[in-house]
């Protein structure tokens, strides 16, 4: 499964669009598309589900980038990121009742880019319900209800909750496992385990958190998720049997 955070890219210059979609490629972001037309981007958004936009203010047409953002708010919970190169206040007031998440004035580096989108990453943990960003070590992944953002190559990567298969405690890191990769973070255990959402997560073992849905088999010390045993502390075979027993 890809786990690149999706973007959509709504503006009228296509020069600069396609120059824009370049930078968000080699951040390691997928575009799911380049549109000139907030009319475009509205369809767009119903048959795809991109985590951000970044919506142009000044595009041509029937709405403007600031309109486009009022009609996505009212179909869509998706965080937008105004790209303008007018400033004057008129503008900067319609845009900011919309509540984006981030700014970029054009012209902007590419750095300006990578800013700007783990900033709305930041802030989409932080408007998520019971979501909190975890700040000890380098990685500070972002938890929400439905998924966990985490730095991994140089670049942020989205992991949906309902792909993890398993958590290993090593030492005061974690390591996360889905069926195709394997993500190291810099966050013991037991502070990733208080975070994730106990209807679908359990420890079984001082090293080990199991998302429940993925368990294959139980036995007396261990349990096997993806062809791998995992072993079952001491009095947990009865807990977790009752959690499985409930789905």
């Amino acid at each position: 499964m890809n786990t690149s955070v999706k973007i959509l890219v709504v503006e009228d210059e296509m020069i600069i669009g396609a120059k824009i979609s370049m930078q968000l490629t080699s951040l390691g972001y997928e575009v799911t598309g380049i549109l000139p037309r907030g009319d475009e981007a509205l369809l767009h958004l119903e048959q795809n589900k991109p985590d951000i936009v970044l919506l142009d203010i000044q595009l041509k047409g029937t709405m403007d980038g600031i309109e486009t953002a009022q009609q996505i708010h009212q179909k869509h919970n998706i965080p937008i990121i105004y790209v303008t190169a007018n400033s004057d206040d008129a503008t900067f007031n319609r845009a900011k009742a919309t509540r984006p998440f981030a700014f970029i004035a054009k012209p902007f580096k590419q750095l300006d880019l990578q800013r700007a989108i783990e900033l709305t990453i930041s802030r989409m943990a932080e408007n998520d319900t019971g979501a909190m960003e975890v700040t000890d070590g380098e990685e500070q992944p972002f938890i929400l209800n439905d998924r966990i953002f985490v730095r991994h190559k140089e670049k942020m990567q989205k992991i949906m909750l309902a792909d993890i298969l398993f958590i290993e405690a090593d030492r005061n890191y974690s390591r996360i496992f889905t069926i195709h990769k394997e993500y190291l973070l810099s966050i013991t255990l037991k502070t990733i385990e208080e975070k994730l959402p106990a209807q679908l997560f359990q420890r079984i073992h001082r090293s080990y958190v199991i998302n429940i849905m993925c368990v294959d088999e139980v036995t007396e010390h261990h349990v096997m998720i993806a062809q791998k045993p995992i072993p079952l502390g001491t009095g947990m075979r009865e807990q977790l049997m009752q959690r499985l027993q409930t789905l």
